[in-house]
C-alpha cells in the first residue's frame, strides 16, 4: 500500500526493486488491492512479478470502491461488483488468476453469501485460486466458509493492536482459517521512526490516525520505548522483535510488514531467525493493553468487525 497511497510520495523504481529484493530474499507472498492507488499499486506489482509469476503467492482484494480520481465510494460487496472487480484486477496486474482474493471490507448491505457465492463462482471459473475476508466478524467468517471454504482472514494484529486475541483468533484456527496480520508494526510507530508528528509527510495519512494525534502520540512514544529496550536487551531491531512477537503466536499467523525499501526488507525478514523465551513473550504481552487511541478515525472504525 504505502508504494502507491496514503504515506506520502511514492518512488516506482526503488518499489520494484524492494519486491525483486524480497523475491531474493525468499519473501514470496505478496499483498496488494484495487483501491491503493487507487489502481495503481495492482499496476506495479504486475509489473514488477511480470518474469517471476510462478514464484509468487499473489494476493488481492475489493470492496473499498474508488474512483480513478481517488474518491471514496463506500463498501461495496454486490456479486456483479464482485466479477467486475476482479476482471479488473487480473488486466492491471497482467495474469490469469490470483492466489488469494479478499473482500477488502464487509458489505454490511449485501448478505455475505451474495458475495461469497460470487467469489466462489470466480473460483468455478479458475479466475481465483483462494478465498479470503479482512475486517470481518466471526458470525460472518462463519457465514461466508459455509458457502465456499476461506482461506485467509485479514485483520490489523501487532503488538499495539490486540483486537484478534477476543475471539477472532479462535473462530479461525477452529475453522482451519489463516490469519493474515496487517500492520504488523502499527504503521511504522513501533520501529521508534517517529518522534513527533512532523516526521511524517504533509500528506501522510497516518496525520489523521488517532494513534498519531496530539496526547495519544506521546503515550504510545511510551510504549514503544518499552519495545526499544526489550529489543536491545534481545539484540534486535524494535521492528524485528514486533515480528518475531507475531511469528511466536502461532504457525497460522501471517505478518506483512509494508516495507517500502529493500534495506527494510531484508530487517524485517530477519525477524524468522529470532527466538523468544516465555519470558519475553510476557513482557511483550503487557504492551498492548497500553495503546491509546483508536486504530482508525471514527468512520473508518465502523467498517471493521462486520
Amino acid at each position: 500500500m504505502g508504494m502507491s497511497d496514503f504515506y506520502g510520495t511514492a518512488d516506482e523504481a526503488r518499489s520494484i526493486a524492494t519486491i525483486h529484493h524480497a523475491l531474493d530474499l525468499g519473501i514470496t507472498f505478496l499483498d496488494t488491492a484495487d483501491m491503493y492507488g487507487p489502481f495503481t499499486n495492482e499496476r506495479l506489482v504486475g509489473r514488477a512479478i511480470r518474469d517471476r509469476r510462478d514464484s509468487v503467492v499473489l494476493a488481492t482484494k475489493f470492496g473499498n470502491e474508488r474512483t480513478e480520481a481517488g474518491a471514496y465510494l463506500g463498501v461495496n460487496g454486490r456479486p456483479e461488483y464482485v466479477r467486475a472487480a476482479c476482471d479488473a484486477s487480473l488486466k492491471r496486474l497482467g495474469v490469469d488468476v490470483i492466489d488469494v482474493y479478499y473482500q477488502h471490507r464487509v458489505d454490511d448491505k449485501t448478505p455475505i453469501e451474495d458475495t461469497v457465492g460470487a467469489m466462489a463462482g470466480l473460483v468455478a471459473a479458475g479466475k481465483v485460486r483462494y478465498l479470503g475476508l479482512s475486517e470481518a466478524a466471526p458470525d460472518t467468517i462463519r457465514r461466508a466458509h459455509a458457502v465456499h471454504p476461506i482461506a485467509a482472514l485479514q485483520t490489523e494484529y501487532s503488538l499495539w493492536s490486540r483486537d484478534p486475541d477476543n475471539g477472532l483468533l479462535d473462530t479461525t484456527r477452529s475453522l482451519g482459517i489463516a490469519f493474515v496480520a496487517y500492520s504488523p508494526l502499527g504503521r511504522g510507530f513501533l520501529t521508534g521512526r517517529f518522534r513527533t508528528i512532523d516526521d511524517l509527510a504533509p500528506d501522510d495519512w497516518r496525520r489523521a490516525n488517532p494513534r498519531f494525534q496530539g496526547e495519544n502520540f506521546q503515550k504510545n512514544l511510551d510504549l514503544v520505548s518499552r519495545v526499544e529496550a526489550l529489543a536491545t536487551a534481545k539484540g534486535c531491531t524494535p521492528a524485528q522483535l514486533a515480528l518475531a512477537w507475531l511469528l511466536a503466536r502461532g504457525g497460522d499467523i501471517v505478518p506483512i510488514p509494508g516495507s517500502t525499501r529493500p534495506e527494510r526488507v531484508e530487517e524485517n525478514a530477519a525477524a524468522a531467525v529470532i527466538t523468544l523465551t516465555p519470558a519475553d513473550v510476557a513482557a511483550l504481552d503487557g504492551i498492548g493493553g497500553a495503546v491509546a487511541g483508536e486504530r482508525y478515525p471514527e468512520g473508518a472504525m465502523r467498517t471493521i468487525n462486520r
